[in-house]
């Protein structure tokens, strides 16, 4: 199974009072391998700017993936931008037309419920990992689903046949519990985002991870 350890969500309305590529920059500096970057409230340009941007900082040292807009990741690739995949939900283009939209690059999908982790995995030959949550209700993501629990992402990993990082409000001290219950991964937006010092919260992430081995 692919580790994607500690992996950030750069989430721009979350980074304030900095900016997004000062926090993807504390990351990458941090260890963190996998970033998503997250742009909500930005025009299709302005998304795609911060891509390339982003990208500058990531090349070589982390893998870069555009939350939702494939638009914008294919725009930033034909760019020549080094991002590496897309992380999509349920109400996102269907995966398998994703796929087919994309060729090579990651894909990640989220997926809460038992009917969306079963379909995934019916899916399975073109996505790459589960995006699994909320573990806890996180004020980033306002439509989230039914916070999981721990417990319920762990059981989420016994049906799922992909890897299953888990997200929604998760911190350094749940490494140990996301890797016994067969998590591949532990996603995060205000455990960086909104941290004092983006790097040494990146690093006790990693740390944290490698230690719960």
């Amino acid at each position: 199974m692919h580790d994607y350890g500690a992996y950030l969500v750069a989430n721009t309305a979350s980074c304030t009072p900095r900016s997004t590529l000062e926090v993807i920059e504390g990351a990458v500096a941090g260890g963190i391998q996998w970033i998503q970057l997250r742009a909500k409230d930005e025009t299709a340009r302005e998304f795609f700017e911060l891509a390339c941007a982003a990208a500058k900082l990531t090349e070589g040292k982390a893998q870069l993936l555009i939350n939702d807009r494939i638009d914008v990741y294919l725009a930033a690739r034909a760019a020549g931008a080094a991002v590496n995949g897309i992380q999509i939900g349920q109400k996102d283009v269907p995966v398998q037309l994703a796929r087919q939209i994309i060729g090579e690059g990651v894909i990640g999908l989220s997926a809460s419920s038992d009917e969306q982790l079963s379909q995934a995995n019916k899916d399975a030959a073109v996505i790459d990992y589960l995006g699994v949550g909320a573990v806890r209700a996180t004020p980033t993501k306002k439509d989230h689903p039914t916070p999981l629990g721990l417990d319920g992402f762990a059981r989420a990993t016994t049906l799922a046949s992909l890897p299953c990082v888990a997200i929604g409000a998760i911190t350094h001290e749940d490494a140990a519990a996301i890797r016994a219950g067969g998590g591949a991964g532990m996603a995060v937006v205000r455990a960086i985002c909104n941290a004092e010092d983006p790097q040494q919260a990146s690093a006790q992430l990693v740390s944290a991870w490698e230690a719960a081995k």
